[in-house]
C-alpha cells in the first residue's frame, strides 16, 4: 500500500548510525594514606636535626645532634625529678582546662540567653580578652609568688575566653522556633538548656575545649619557664642556664610530643562527643 503523501518512510538504514568513540579510562589513583605522609615527613625533619649541626652549618654547641638529644632524653627518663615535673606539667594543664571550661560554659550560657547581659558585658569581654596572659605574669608573681597558683591563673585565664566567646555564639545560634516551642510548653529552664540550648551549643563548646587544650598547654609551659613553678618548663630553664644544651633540646622535645597528645584527646573529644553531628560524620565516612 502506498504511503500517504506528506508522510516519509523511515528505513532501518535511515537511522543515524552512533559514531562516539570509546572513553578512554584512566588508570584508579591510589593516594598515600595521611599516616605514611606525616611519618615521612618527620623523618625527614629528623634527618635534618641530625645533618644540619654535622655538616657544620649550624654549631653544635648550639643546636647539637637529634641523636644526642635522644640520648639525653633517654637519660633524662631515668631521674625521677623529670617525671616529678611531667606529672607537675600535665597536672597544671588538665587543671586550669577543667576549670576554664567549668566556667566558660557556665558564663557563655548565661550570657548568651540574656540579651541585657550580652551587651552590657560586651565592651569588658572585648577589653580583657585580647590581654596576653604573659603579661600578668608580674601580678600573679607578686599575689601568689612562684607557685603553681600563679601558672594556674595564667592558663585558667588564656583558656576561659576561648571556651566563652564560641559557648555565647552557640547559644545565639539557637532555632528560635525550637527556643518558641519550648516556651509555650512551659518547659523548665534545666529541662530547656537540657533540650534545647545544650544541643546547639555543644559543637562550639568542642570547639572551645579543642582551642583551650593547646592554649593551655603554651601557658603551662610559659608560666613554669618564666615563673618558676614547677614543670617542664622550669627544668628546661634550669638546664639552659647549666649549659646542658642537648637535655635543654630533649625536655624541647617532650613538650613537643606532649602537644601532640592534646591535639589528638582533643580530636578523640570531639569525634566521640559529636558522633551524632553531620560534620563529624562526614569527616568520618
Amino acid at each position: 500500500m502506498p504511503a500517504p503523501v506528506g508522510s516519509m518512510e523511515v528505513t532501518p538504514s535511515a537511522q543515524p548510525e552512533s559514531t562516539s568513540a570509546p572513553v578512554p579510562t584512566r588508570p584508579a589513583r591510589h593516594p598515600v594514606p595521611g599516616i605514611v605522609l606525616g611519618g615521612l615527613g618527620l623523618t625527614g625533619f629528623v634527618l635534618v636535626l641530625e645533618l644540619v649541626p654535622r655538616v657544620g652549618v649550624v654549631d653544635a654547641a648550639y643546636l647539637p645532634p637529634f641523636s644526642e638529644m635522644v640520648q639525653a632524653l633517654a637519660a633524662q627518663a631515668g631521674e625521677a625529678a623529670f617525671w616529678e615535673a611531667f606529672l607537675a606539667t600535665v597536672r597544671g594543664w588538665a587543671l586550669g582546662l577543667s576549670i576554664a571550661m567549668v566556667g566558660g560554659v557556665v558564663a557563655g550560657v548565661v550570657l548568651g540567653s540574656s540579651t541585657f547581659l550580652r551587651e552590657a558585658t560586651a565592651t569588658t569581654v572585648e577589653f580583657l580578652r585580647p590581654i596576653p596572659s604573659v603579661a600578668l605574669i608580674p601580678v600573679v608573681v607578686l599575689l601568689f609568688g612562684s607557685s603553681m597558683t600563679s601558672t594556674l591563673l595564667l592558663v585558667v585565664y588564656a583558656s576561659f575566653w576561648q571556651v566563652l566567646v564560641q559557648v555565647v555564639y552557640g547559644v545565639q545560634d539557637i532555632d528560635p522556633v525550637a527556643a518558641e516551642t519550648a516556651r509555650s510548653y512551659r518547659l523548665s529552664t534545666w529541662r530547656r538548656i537540657r533540650t534545647v540550648v545544650w544541643p546547639t551549643v555543644m559543637p562550639y563548646a568542642v570547639t572551645g575545649f579543642r582551642l583551650a587544650a593547646a592554649v593551655a598547654l603554651i601557658l603551662e609551659i610559659t608560666g613554669e619557664l618564666i615563673i618558676g613553678s614547677p614543670g617542664l618548663g622550669r627544668i628546661i630553664a634550669l638546664a639552659q642556664s647549666a649549659g646542658a644544651v642537648e637535655t635543654m633540646y630533649a625536655l624541647v622535645l617532650v613538650t613537643g610530643l606532649i602537644g601532640v597528645a592534646v591535639n589528638l584527646l582533643a580530636r578523640t573529644v570531639e569525634r566521640r562527643a559529636l558522633h551524632w553531628h553531620p560534620s563529624v560524620r562526614g569527616a568520618t565516612s
